[in-house]
């Protein structure tokens, strides 16, 4: 598959000029950097610790190798977001993927999410994939919203699963159905 049919330029709703790319070996170091800071502002990120770099070139290789989708956010050269979907590995469960994403916070409230969605399904289109999935904390009520916008369904949801900042919240699991 061509990388560079992947690629989207787009215009954020601040004037900012953002690309949507397939994450390289390059990008590891500032991958590892953004997600530092993203767990230390205590947004809803599910990680407790970055990789480190040499880890994250290893994810990036085998993200590659099976056929993932891995993408990096970028806006003036730096990395403020990602995008995968994880293909099941199972080949009755092939054809589902597990969708997660994450900004900075300097990059939230621009669009990015929607069009990081857009890219995310087209991806999905093209690789055959009949199911998209994913969990989203039921406090982070801005994401909840956007992922219904887009046709999401709630699947499910999981009581008290995760305790932030001392207070319990629920998962919700929701899922897209390719057409």
């Amino acid at each position: 598959m061509d990388k560079k049919a992947f690629i989207k330029e787009f215009t954020s709703k601040t004037g900012e000029s953002v690309i949507l790319r397939p994450v390289e070996t390059r990008d590891a170091e500032s991958i590892v950097l953004a997600v530092d800071q993203i767990i230390k502002s205590g947004s809803y990120i599910q990680k407790e610790a970055a990789r480190s770099t040499q880890d994250e070139i290893k994810f990036i290789k085998h993200m590659e190798l099976q056929d993932n989708m891995y993408v990096a956010v970028e806006i003036n050269h730096q990395i403020v977001g990602i995008a995968r979907v994880i293909r099941g590995k199972l080949e009755m469960k092939r054809h589902t993927g597990l969708f997660r994403t994450w900004l900075v916070e300097a990059a939230q409230g621009k669009g990015i999410g929607t069009e990081l969605l857009n890219y995310t399904i087209e991806w999905c289109k093209t690789h055959e994939l009949h199911k998209l999935c994913l969990t989203v904390f039921a406090s982070n009520g801005l994401a909840h919203k956007l992922y219904e916008r887009f046709g999401f369904v709630e699947e499910g949801i999981q009581k008290d699963q995760v305790k932030i900042n001392g207070k319990y919240d629920d998962e919700v699991f929701m899922a897209y159905f390719l057409k």
